[in-house]
């Protein structure tokens, strides 16, 4: 059984105004925890004539995403992802574990990243949008779609060692802010940096280096947010040489600078 869940998600970045929809969010069922990380569900309703882009520092994983117009499978995104929201509408989300990539992708998910293909299970999409129906709003339908993914998804287990290693590593590297070498990752799991990196690439379809960089950039937006705008201490607290590398790689995949993106409303 699912459980409603309200995380502090710090890869969300809004919209450049400080919108977001209403996000419901789930955590998965103690069987699923190895192949799922968490279900989430916008339902919104803008004016005619407006929309909303909201942008993501996506984390290490696929995604799947359904809604009544598009059922997708979602690579891992090495930059920014953005989706843009018109009229009124919903999509349920589910964030995978790095485990369950080869599976859903059928091969290696570097074949996936930055890309996003149709959604293969016709049955998975037909089951979501019969549970959701036409009122998303209905915590009832929720889990009754949130229900459909975990039926599907549950013939996946059990997760194999390759997949609970590369979960634990990415949980290390997330976990830990001290986590700043790829050297680290290769002590810590007794394992050489050519492995990982041929390990990262079979499983999450990034590189090692970019686990460390992006956990970077998800705290540091985390605490521009929170008034923190003192970008020297935020750099040197991430571990970067100085502001301006801090400063470069933030704008490189955001497309704002720290100081931008810290008086967005």
């Amino acid at each position: 059984m699912t459980r409603r869940i309200d995380p502090k998600e710090r890869a969300h970045l809004l919209d450049a105004s400080g919108y977001t929809p209403p996000i419901h969010r789930f955590a998965p069922s103690p069987d699923l925890a190895p192949l799922v990380r968490r279900y989430w569900m916008p339902v919104w309703s803008l004016p005619d004539g407006h929309s909303s882009v909201q942008r993501v520092l996506q984390y290490p994983v696929c995604l799947i995403v359904v809604s009544r117009e598009y059922a997708l499978l979602v690579g891992p995104s090495s930059g920014l992802s953005t989706q843009e929201l018109t009229g009124s509408g919903w999509a349920l989300g589910t964030m995978l574990q790095p485990a369950a990539g080869l599976a859903l992708v059928g091969g290696p998910v570097e074949q996936l990243t930055d890309q996003a293909v149709p959604l293969p299970d016709e049955a998975l999409t037909a089951a979501i949008r019969e549970a959701i129906g036409d009122d998303p709003d209905d915590p009832d339908r929720q889990q009754a779609g949130v229900d459909a993914v975990e039926r599907a998804l549950a013939v996946h287990l059990p997760v194999d060692e390759e997949g609970l290693l590369v979960n634990a590593i990415v949980e290390y590297v997330e976990g830990d802010p001290e986590v700043r070498r790829v050297g680290q990752i290769c002590e810590k799991f007794a394992i050489t940096e050519r492995t990982l990196q041929r390990l990262t690439a079979r499983r999450i379809g990034l590189s090692p280096k970019w686990l460390i960089q992006r956990r970077r950039l998800h705290e540091a937006a985390e605490r521009l947010r929170e008034s923190d705008h003192d970008l020297a201490r935020i750099a040197a607290d991430l571990g970067y040489a100085d502001q301006a590398h801090f400063g470069r790689d933030f704008r490189a995949v955001t497309g704002l600078t720290p100081g931008e993106f810290a008086t967005e409303r």
